[in-house]
């Protein structure tokens, strides 16, 4: 059964954030906790899931936004580059809005488990990781030992199309997650230069540039309603993940009132032959902050936490990736 990046992300992160939560309590306690929550949402929400869902060099540019969205990456100036002339942010965006949409038109043969395929022709990775675990504003050395194994047992990464993505299939790029239940459609780029909290462009020199974006923050991210969702694989509405784990509870209010998604400080390079407008390289990394308060787990009450989330699409994908994650060959 397909399963949604999002869904199995948030069972990740639920599953972390529990055993976070009962830190202070004994490891069999927490293990056991966890392994409750994991079956639990496994019953419910990822059982009904839809379609599937290199470090970068870029320097920090040391500019803030008015709002306190700190920016992350060298700030844009007008220019020719590649043969190319950008007189504005809105240029650049929309260029890659057009790089974008015809690169998600290419497609290529694959074998799948023996099965010949037609995937996109530039398939990416996808990686998740925990950067940072606090319980009341401290690190517990036992959770952050647990962490990659709770990871490793719930995500595996799977190729995709340039994100958005929800898979590596063109005919099931789609989200579920639309206003009112809707299908998203992904082959299409609708970032704006309104979504757009900074961007450059580089001349390689070889004939490719690379234009780097970083989009506006934004809290509880939708795919495609946001400045986050319209660049990223973003998670969606994890609340309604929170309230499966019987687990876990609140002290105050519930999951809405106490926890906090914020998106920020996430940026993507992709290199872009100008001759072609194919994509040949290109990072993306989402940056995501969750707060909880008032949690309940058990017998454990009124705790806080903190997590940073780091996800990454990486392009192209490698021949052992594809092999690994999904039996995948290229041609």
């Amino acid at each position: 059964m397909k399963k949604t990046f999002r869904v199995i992300a948030c069972l990740a992160l639920v599953a972390v954030l529990v055993a976070t939560l009962a830190g202070c309590a004994k490891l069999n306690y927490v293990t056991n906790s966890t392994i409750k929550a994991i079956h639990e949402v496994k019953s419910g929400d990822w059982e009904n899931g839809g379609s599937e869902a290199g470090t970068s060099g870029t320097e920090e540019g040391g500019a803030t936004s008015a709002e306190g969205d700190p920016i992350v990456i060298d700030t844009f100036e007008a220019g020719t580059y590649g043969g190319i002339e950008f007189t504005s942010v809105e240029d650049v965006v929309k260029y890659y809005v057009e790089v974008f949409n015809y690169n998600k038109t290419l497609t290529a043969p694959y074998t799948e488990k023996g099965e010949a395929k037609q995937y996109y022709k530039l398939l990416g990775d996808e990686d998740l990781k925990i950067a940072s675990l606090l319980v009341d504003g401290k690190e517990n050395a036992t959770i952050m030992k647990l962490v990659p194994s709770i990871m490793g047992s719930l995500f595996n990464g799977s190729p995709k199309g340039l994100p958005p993505a929800a898979n590596r299939d063109p005919v099931y790029d789609y989200r579920d997650d639309g206003p009112g239940g809707t299908q998203l459609s992904q082959l299409e780029s609708h970032l704006t230069a309104d979504d757009v909290l900074a961007c450059n462009v580089k001349d390689n020199g070889d004939g490719t540039i690379t234009i780097t974006i970083q989009p506006k923050a934004a809290e509880l991210s939708f795919a495609d309603q946001d400045s986050q969702g319209r660049f990223f694989n973003v998670l969606g509405d994890i609340t309604g993940t929170v309230d499966q784990i019987s687990v876990l509870s609140f002290s105050q209010g519930d999951a809405n009132d106490n926890i906090t998604v914020t998106y920020k400080g996430g940026y993507g390079e992709i290199t872009v032959d100008t001759a072609s407008k194919e994509v040949t390289k290109a990072y993306y990394i989402m940056k995501t902050h969750l707060d909880i308060t008032h949690a309940n787990v058990t017998i454990i009450k009124d705790k806080s936490a903190t997590m940073d989330l780091e996800y990454t699409n990486t392009f192209p994908a490698s021949d052992d990736f594809l092999m690994k994650s999904r039996e995948i060959t290229r041609g």
